[in-house]
């Protein structure tokens, strides 16, 4: 039987954990793992899924980078149909319905680090780096890492790293704005199913469209989706529960 590249589980508090699961290659996401994400977020997930979280097998790395192997002969046409289609797939991540949570521990290079980006949150641990090192291979990010590295750190800091390889470590990615919690190594899976948990008991419709009109971001598309998914909110039995808990005093009972 082949093994699976990416291993699934959903826990008791209807969290679904996926895990990169090749561990020799430090994660490197290779053909098989890219295929495996794309089938994954191409799908909604049952109404009692309340998150994700996404992971790499082992402490060592969450995705080192692309397994440079598959595609070191690519011509033109070659590399700009892997870079689109690793852009497509990650944009499904990026606008998936319900939160999609990056578990860092180790190593994010590379296509990792724009896997990574392309989650809604980041959580690692102290050992989580990050990096876009495909310069010093004489390339540029081709999975989103320009354009994601920009908006979450800013312009100035993400040329520098673009332009020089450097690794970001988690005190720096914290920083930065790109980790939005370091913690310890044996605290960072639950801190993800605490707050994945928080939000579940929020309304599904607000989270999804929340999600939507972020990812969009400071654009008239942005402010015109954010206006049409506050009406949408409005007209829904959601916004009805919400609205009379909070005048009557008591929690609301969305799920």
């Amino acid at each position: 039987m082949e093994t699976p590249y990416i291993l699934k589980e959903i826990t008791e508090e209807n969290i679904l954990v996926l895990t990169i699961n090749r561990p020799k290659a430090l994660n490197a996401i290779n053909k098989g793992v890219m295929d495996a994400l794309g089938e994954i977020f191409s799908k909604r997930q049952p109404e009692h899924i309340v998150g994700v979280i996404l992971q790499g097998s082992g402490t060592k790395a969450f995705a080192a980078g692309a397994d440079i192997k598959e595609f070191a002969d690519y011509e033109y046409d070659q590399a700009k149909a892997l870079s689109q289609k690793g852009q497509r797939i990650y944009d499904k991540i990026e606008q998936y319905h319900v939160p999609v949570i990056a578990l860092v521990r180790g190593f994010a290079l590379g296509g990792g680090c724009e896997l990574a980006m392309a989650c809604h949150m980041r959580i690692g641990d102290e050992t989580a780096t990050f990096g876009q090192p495909e310069v010093k291979l004489g390339v540029l990010p081709g999975y989103g890492g320009t354009q994601r590295l920009t908006q979450l750190i800013g312009k100035a800091k993400a040329i520098e790293y673009l332009l020089t390889g450097n690794m970001i470590t988690a005190a720096d990615a914290h920083q930065l704005g790109l980790l939005n919690h370091v913690v310890e190594p044996e605290a960072v899976f639950n801190t993800c199913v605490s707050l994945l948990k928080k939000i579940g008991r929020m309304g599904p419709l607000a989270v999804e469209t929340t999600i939507k009109a972020t990812m969009l971001g400071p654009s008239q598309e942005g402010y015109d989706q954010e206006a049409h998914f506050f009406g949408e909110t409005f007209q829904s039995d959601e916004s009805t529960e919400g609205i009379s808990a909070f005048l009557e005093k008591r929690k609301p009972k969305f799920r």
